[in-house]
């Protein structure tokens, strides 16, 4: 998928995310979601429910357990979880439009700023994923990581009981 493609089915999710705000429907919903998370998957990877729990999608406030949503709380089902998945797309076009992050799965495609089959950014620095070559160097690192490693070592033990268990206790 190029950056370009990227942006404009992330642009028309979010077209569509406030359509849903508008015009509330449960069945669309579905469809708008799997849409959403196929996209954001091709793009980032799939998401756990860690992350889904921190963007808070899905989650909504005043769910409705144990019988029928009546056709007032669905639409407000519909337009919480469609304001937070909007709200998550907003966020990975903003990464790829203006921060212009590096995206998985990326195969091509101008960024805003770039220079056409210069492989570079406006700066200068090469359009590539960021990796550990591209980190300053820091003469000192090695001789500080070495110190940290070596006072962590002196703290092995902290895991370890400090008080003996009675045998009852014991499982």
């Amino acid at each position: 998928m190029t950056r370009d493609e990227l942006i404009i089915r992330t642009r028309q999710l979010i077209e569509e995310g406030e359509r849903l705000l508008a015009e509330p429907s449960h069945g669309a919903l579905n469809l708008w979601l799997q849409l959403s998370d196929d996209l954001l998957s091709t793009a980032w990877g799939s998401m756990d429910r860690y992350h889904l729990a921190w963007l808070l999608v899905g989650k909504p406030k005043g769910i409705v357990r144990g019988r029928p949503m009546t056709g007032d709380e669905e639409a407000a089902y519909v337009r919480e979880v469609a304001e937070q998945k909007t709200a998550a797309l907003r966020m990975s076009l903003d990464a790829v439009e203006r921060q212009g992050m590096p995206f998985r799965g990326e195969t091509g495609g101008v960024g805003r700023g770039d220079q056409p089959g210069s492989g570079q950014s406006p700066d200068g620095v090469p359009d590539r994923a960021p990796d550990r070559t591209g980190l300053p160097t820091d003469p000192t690192l090695a001789d500080r990581l070495a110190e940290a490693r070596r006072r962590s070592a002196e703290h092995r033990d902290h895991d370890a009981p400090r008080a003996p268990r009675p045998d009852r206790m014991q499982r």
